[in-house]
């Protein structure tokens, strides 16, 4: 009987084992993975495809780290080349001119933290404009065009490439 309970016991600590070793993004809303991926950019490069609505963090030697995202809707998407210029977690929001133009109702400030901030958990600006990648507080909408041009990302997503990145990161946005 001792010797049944042991054999059971270690099959239950290896199933724990496995089950705690699973990542985390096989847990949580989101679907990163890492993916074959041949490009000219450089390991540590960020690459969107607008049409995929898919954001690569380029690792080198064929690989990447594939992120769902939700991108700029129609008459809002843009391609070209930035850096990371900022970087910041849980940020207050002011809405850009065209969105507060559109939107009269919005307050001309939503706090970092507060489940209305579109920003979510992290932000990372971008050279050159307006635009930012950054997560939701609306998962539903990654995978969609959804926005003015920033690139959303679950929560989840953004603050594991948050720690990936640094300011000058450069970022290749593509159609």
């Amino acid at each position: 009987m001792r010797a049944v309970y042991r054999s059971v016991a270690a099959l239950l600590a290896a199933a724990a084992f496995l089950f705690l070793a699973i990542p985390a993004v096989a847990l949580s809303a989101s679907a990163r993975e890492v993916v074959a991926f041949h490009s000219e950019a450089a390991p540590g490069t960020i690459v969107v495809r607008t049409k995929e609505r898919r954001l690569y963090f380029v690792l080198g030697d064929g690989r990447a780290i594939r992120y769902p995202v939700g991108v700029g809707r129609a008459g809002q998407q843009w391609s070209g080349r930035a850096v990371i210029d900022g970087k910041y977690i849980r940020p207050d929001w002011a809405p850009p001119p065209e969105i507060a133009r559109d939107n009269p109702r919005l307050p001309e400030v939503i706090r970092g933290g507060s489940p209305r901030n579109p920003m979510g958990a992290a932000a990372m600006t971008l050279s050159g404009g307006d635009y930012a990648i950054h997560g939701t507080n609306n998962p539903r909408s990654v995978g969609g065009f959804v926005s003015y041009g920033c690139i959303r990302m679950y929560n989840r997503d953004i603050m594991d490439l948050y720690d990936r990145v640094a300011i000058g990161t450069p970022v290749l946005v593509t159609r």
